[in-house]
């Protein structure tokens, strides 16, 4: 494993029973960054995320987190990890003082330690002024942020995030947001799985799709969203035998296209001259199209597009059997 490296996992292999949950995976995950996980639900990323964190073993495969292999130096590597779920598990009966004093005892720190450092952690999440509350008066946003804070006590250099912002209000996710871009900066390493791909694009350094319990594309967000088109005319058509009149003349250049809406999309570079010439050669006549609008791709676009390649290809595979 090379000093750059906070994860470094190869050919991760796990089934519970007959199904098999990973099949190979591969990841590296650089210092001070943070690295986006990317799946449907039974994709593996929460098999991935207990699997680095020891708390479970793969079949077969390695992988080493902070230095220290997941299997042969487990203690090493608790020490050094925190792992928050998609629920907070934070004590309801006790203040968020508390909590924060307990996490420290806990981590080793002696009581006044304890004491400054759950001071230190309140100011800086947010919590000062419900500090002395009990956790169960606080709003679904609150107890993230006390979780957060409880995850970053023993000072940890890989915090992992199983869907962080699940079930929070826009307001709430976007204060997560700044907090785990506050973490990172300080230099520590954020391993984030997310269902809201607005989430990863936000946050992630470098992002990991996994389909069928197998990484079927990485790279930084950018990179990904290349691979589908930088940019996408949307049109939506005037009606059922408009829609199959340009759907025919685009051919496969037709993307995205979905006729029970009348919508489909054509990929462009987002230069006036080149919309204003595919308009003239899909609607010489101005009747076919009643509105377009241009669509920056993004991760939902790539996730969407791979997902349905790879499904694609295992119903092809299934086919033949």
């Amino acid at each position: 494993m090379t000093s750059d490296l906070a994860i470094d996992a190869s050919g991760l292999v796990k089934s519970y029973g007959a199904v098999r949950v990973l099949a190979g995976i591969d990841l590296r995950v650089r210092r001070g960054t943070v690295f986006g996980l990317l799946g449907a639900n039974g994709a593996g990323k929460t098999t991935t995320v207990r699997i680095l964190s020891t708390l479970a073993r793969a079949d077969s495969g390695r992988a080493r987190v902070a230095g220290f292999d997941v299997v042969s130096d487990q203690a090493q590597v608790r020490r050094r990890i925190s792992l928050t779920g998609q629920d907070a598990a934070v004590d309801e009966l006790q203040t968020g003082d508390e909590n924060l004093r307990m996490m420290g005892r806990l981590s080793g720190l002696s009581r006044s330690q304890a004491r400054v450092r759950a001071a230190a952690l309140l100011e800086r999440f947010g919590l000062v002024d419900a500090g002395p509350r009990r956790v169960a008066t606080y709003s679904g946003g609150m107890r993230r942020r006390l979780d957060l804070a409880a995850c970053v006590v023993a000072q940890p250099a890989v915090i992992f995030l199983d869907e962080p912002t699940t079930g929070l209000d826009p307001r709430s996710r976007h204060a997560m947001w700044e907090l785990i871009a506050e973490l990172v900066e300080s230099g520590v390493t954020v391993f984030l799985t997310t269902q809201y791909l607005e989430e990863a694009d936000r946050l992630a350094d470098s992002v990991a799709v996994i389909d069928g319990g197998r990484v079927v594309a990485e790279g930084s967000p950018a990179e990904l969203k290349q691979r589908v088109t930088s940019e996408r005319l949307d049109l939506t058509l005037a009606d059922a035998w408009a829609f199959d009149q340009v759907a025919r003349s685009l051919g496969e250049r037709a993307l995205r296209a979905d006729a029970s809406r009348l919508t489909l999309g054509v990929a462009t570079d987002g230069s006036a001259s080149q919309i204003r010439g595919l308009l003239d050669e899909i609607d010489p006549e101005r009747r076919a199209v009643s509105s377009f609008a241009v669509h920056a791709a993004t991760l939902e676009d790539v996730f969407l597009d791979l997902t349905d390649a790879t499904a694609t290809s295992r119903e092809r595979e299934s086919a033949r059997v």
